[in-house]
């Protein structure tokens, strides 16, 4: 605080009418020590983040006062202590200032910074291979005729491992051919996640579960009773977890937020490695079969003290806009035949800069 260190005995009476009138026998800017010792009557012109002078025990700011040569007109009365910053407020000697698994952010890097800690230890970065598969596909800068498609996955993909904090390897396409797929995947093994979409499933043509199994990673998991994202795949390659996820682009979206998302966060020490779930009034009637758990995405928004849900148009694993237009997923269970519009559901938020309460129930 810009101002004067003084005692506050000679300044306990101060007032506009009556100021205190000290000696100024120093100007103390920011960076330096003081060799005096304040005695009574005087006063040190101090800067802010300058250290208060022995004998000072109250700094009085500088609107409160007026100079005159060698002398200072106190127009306020201070409490001891007032505008002083005492060695320990912070954190104390000993005190635990970051917790193991702490992610950390501008806070904790100015915290580290203050204390002098320029190297701490932290979980390294996982670096996740992306690898699109499919002869019908062709990239952005390729030329769109017949049957093909533009490979999305790849660049939604990426864009999710890099939101999740991790580092993404883009392999391009596989061809469906068996050899083009092993070497593709073969550039992805040092990685430490290796990632697939399409070739899953059961056509004639799926060759990723072979490929795989050739190159030593024996099948953990094959299909799984989501919508959408059923035809699902994991394994270990090379001691590095695989995830083969389904080719069409929401499915393959949604896969990652449920199964590779948790990973990623789980390598790099978080504690928190799933998204917040809340509770929602849903607008709209919800009807499925059983035996399947369906994550339909959704746009919420907070009304008034709740929360509501409406599933966005296009519930079709094919249909990106619709994950374009939510922000979170319905969680429909899989023993759930019907939602009446009104009722309470679950909601798993995508959106990290969604406002919610830490009372919505997740």
């Amino acid at each position: 605080m810009d101002g004067y260190a003084v005692r506050a005995e000679d300044v306990k009476d101060a007032a506009k009418e009556k100021p205190a009138v000290l000696k100024v026998v120093e100007s103390l800017p920011a960076g330096y020590v003081s060799e005096k010792r304040l005695n009574p009557g005087e006063a040190v012109k101090i800067m802010t983040g300058a250290l208060a002078p022995d004998g000072a025990d109250t700094v009085v700011m500088v609107e409160y006062t007026e100079r005159d040569g060698d002398r200072v007109k106190i127009f306020k009365n201070a409490a001891k202590g007032d505008h002083i910053r005492r060695t320990g407020e912070d954190v104390r000697e000993g005190e635990l200032v970051i917790k193991k698994g702490t992610l950390i952010r501008p806070s904790e890097i100015g915290m580290l910074a203050s204390i002098g800690r320029a190297v701490v230890s932290v979980h390294q970065r996982p670096r996740v291979a992306v690898l699109a598969t499919g002869d019908e596909l062709v990239d952005l800068d390729e030329e769109i005729c017949g049957a093909k498609i533009i490979n999305s996955n790849t660049y939604a993909l990426g864009a999710q491992v890099q939101e999740a904090g991790a580092t993404p390897i883009l392999l391009g396409i596989a061809r469906d051919r068996e050899d083009e797929l092993e070497r593709r995947l073969r550039l992805g093994m040092n990685a430490d996640i290796i990632i697939t979409s399409g070739g899953v499933s059961v056509g004639d043509y799926d060759y990723v579960k072979d490929v795989v199994e050739r190159l030593g990673g024996g099948l953990r998991l094959w299909k799984v009773a989501i919508k959408p994202g059923k035809p699902l795949a994991f394994s270990m390659l090379n001691g590095r977890p695989f995830f083969g996820l389904p080719g069409n682009p929401v499915a393959s979206m949604v896969t990652f937020e449920l199964f590779v998302r948790p990973a990623i966060l789980k390598m790099m020490g978080h504690k928190n490695i799933f998204r917040p779930i809340i509770t929602a009034t849903i607008k709209g009637d919800l009807k499925k079969k059983e035996n399947r758990r369906y994550f339909l995405r959704a746009a919420v928004q907070s009304e008034k003290d709740e929360y509501i849900v409406t599933p966005t148009e296009g519930q079709g694993s094919h249909m990106m806009k619709s994950m374009v237009d939510a922000n979170g997923l319905i969680i429909f269970h899989e023993n759930e035949t019907e939602i009446r519009s009104g009722s309470k559901v679950k909601v798993m938020l995508l959106d990290r800069g969604f406002e919610y309460r830490r009372d919505a129930g997740y």
